[in-house]
């Protein structure tokens, strides 16, 4: 377990990157510390949209008790298609400092989560470290879940290494020109490679202990229209990194936000559509053929 004196550095050095920004690829620089907003619309302290017990994450994160999830307000991607719009373009919520963020993770706890589920975390990092560090000092005893777009910077990354044990992040696209169109990330394929790697290093594969996930890496990729191929590719590349990467393939796709609306769904055309079962098999099946361990 890392010692008070380490933490406290971890957490120095991830308030620096907030001044200027860094602390995600789009190195917006702007000054958080000093109430700044970049990019993701968020200032220094964490805004809280929702938390409590959820139940509809992976069955291995929910166990018997749900999964503790904190739903963060603002986002560094900015997906056209995001179906969280209404949180991660927002900074509606409740403004939280670390201390405010510990009790919550510890409230979540005594009611009986398996874990506490950061959800889109990135933007503020900082404080969530920071939190992790006082909420452990407190005797929380469930993991921590750092649920986020893939969009990650290597440098903040490693200051998280021993605050998470469980990483679950997207992997939405390997091509560039994908990534520009969608989240003007056209870098996105590069970093989320990088972040994987990483977050492998760190934890590892995915642990279940008693049905319920103790440590590890868990990729969730979003099946998208017509994007088999750029699925086949996202499947090779988590099995070079481990071949008993746990990933979850999800059909959940239609359109939403900008796809769903006016000018939208003409300029996004291509994805202005359900995913179909056929698709989201076609991409299961390749996992399987590839080794991957399923997460549903």
């Amino acid at each position: 377990m890392m010692d008070e004196q380490e933490s406290l550095k971890r957490v120095a050095a991830a308030r620096a990157l907030g001044r200027p920004c860094r602390l995600c690829p789009r190195l917006c620089k702007a000054d958080r510390l000093a109430g700044e907003r970049g990019f993701c619309g968020i200032g220094e302290r964490a805004v809280v949209a929702s938390a409590g017990p959820h139940f509809g994450e992976e069955p291995c994160l929910v166990g018997r008790g749900g999964s503790g999830a904190i739903f963060l307000a603002g986002c560094n991607l900015g997906c056209v298609f995001c179906q969280n719009a209404d949180i991660s373009r927002s900074a509606a919520g409740a403004e939280m400092d670390a201390a405010a963020l510990a009790r919550l993770m510890l409230r979540l706890e005594s009611r009986g989560c398996e874990n506490v589920n950061f959800v889109t975390p990135t933007h503020v990092m900082p404080a969530l470290a920071e939190a992790v560090v006082e909420a452990r000092r407190r005797g929380l005893g469930v993991p921590v879940v750092w649920n986020c777009g893939g969009y990650e910077s290597l440098g903040a990354l490693r200051l998280l290494d021993g605050l998470v044990e469980i990483y679950m992040p997207d992997f939405k696209f390997i091509l560039a020109a994908s990534a520009e169109r969608y989240c003007r990330a056209p870098d996105y394929p590069q970093r989320a490679r990088e972040a994987v790697r990483e977050m492998h290093r760190q934890a590892g594969d995915l642990v279940v202990e008693g049905g319920v996930a103790r440590r590890g890496l868990l990729v969730r990729h979003l099946v998208m229209p017509g994007g088999g191929d750029e699925s086949r590719e996202i499947l090779d590349f988590l099995a070079s990194v481990s071949p008993r990467t746990c990933v979850n393939v999800m059909g959940q796709y239609r359109p939403c936000a900008d796809v769903a609306h006016g000018e939208g769904w003409r300029r996004f055309a291509e994805i202005a559509r359900a995913v179909t079962p056929a698709e989201v098999e076609e991409a299961r099946e390749y996992a399987r053929k590839l080794g991957l361990r399923l997460a549903d």
